[in-house]
């Protein structure tokens, strides 16, 4: 989701038109205050901002969301029909992370914002699985949830870690079993099922992600 802060109705909607056209997700707000009312309810993925606001410009809004912890990593695209080189300066330095002038062009306005955000995109580390404040570290066999570790035995380890590795993918019974104990299945149910069950339990509110498909076997399903 993009939000477009835009006082001028016309420019407002040709952003937000043009960037639904090309596949992006976008709301428009006429203010800093009913964009901000929404930014408490939704994070959007990035922000095109105009400077010249009623209310609260965009500056202001600039400086708030980089000062907080919650907003702060939102890439803001900083959109002005002021052209003065402080004007620029001054948005780059609060934390912007681009600066178009007006009038631009609804394909200099698609390319800037593919570039921030595939600039801006979090780099992934390899070693930790992640959804929600549940942690995977592999390279430390480490499993923490809401920042506490939480011991496993080493076929929990790495139950969790399969299923983690393949969000939404159904593993049967009979494939854990040659995954995790590497060897052919040899029937039993029993052996995978306890294991499930206890590692459900160690993981707390978490354990509920670990869905059983009746008949088949288990998928993990990530928190949004």
């Amino acid at each position: 989701m993009i939000f477009c802060v835009e006082d001028d109705v016309s420019i407002r909607d040709i952003e937000v038109y043009t960037l639904q056209s090309t596949g992006f997700e976008a709301k428009g707000f006429e203010d800093g205050i009913s964009f901000w009312q929404a930014l408490q309810k939704e994070k959007p993925e990035l922000v095109i901002l105009d400077i010249m606001l009623p209310e609260m410009d965009g500056m202001e809004i600039l400086k708030k969301m980089k000062k907080d912890s919650e907003w702060k990593e939102i890439p803001i695209i900083m959109a002005t029909a002021k052209g003065e080189e402080y004007d620029k300066i001054q948005g780059l330095d609060f934390g912007a992370d681009y600066y178009l002038v007006k009038p631009f062009g609804v394909m200099e306005l698609v390319s800037c914002v593919k570039a921030v955000l595939r600039r801006c995109k979090p780099k992934q580390v390899d070693h930790l699985l992640k959804t929600g404040d549940l942690i995977v570290n592999i390279k430390e066999h480490i499993v923490t949830v809401n920042g506490k570790r939480i011991l496993l035995t080493l076929k929990e380890f790495e139950i969790l870690r399969l299923l983690l590795s393949h969000p939404g993918i159904v593993y049967t019974r009979e494939t854990l079993f040659n995954e995790i104990w590497g060897m052919d299945y040899c029937g039993e149910t029993r052996t995978v099922d306890m294991h499930i069950r206890t590692l459900r339990q160690k993981l707390g509110s978490y354990g509920e992600i670990i869905e059983t498909v009746r008949g088949i076997g288990y998928r993990l399903e990530v928190k949004k």
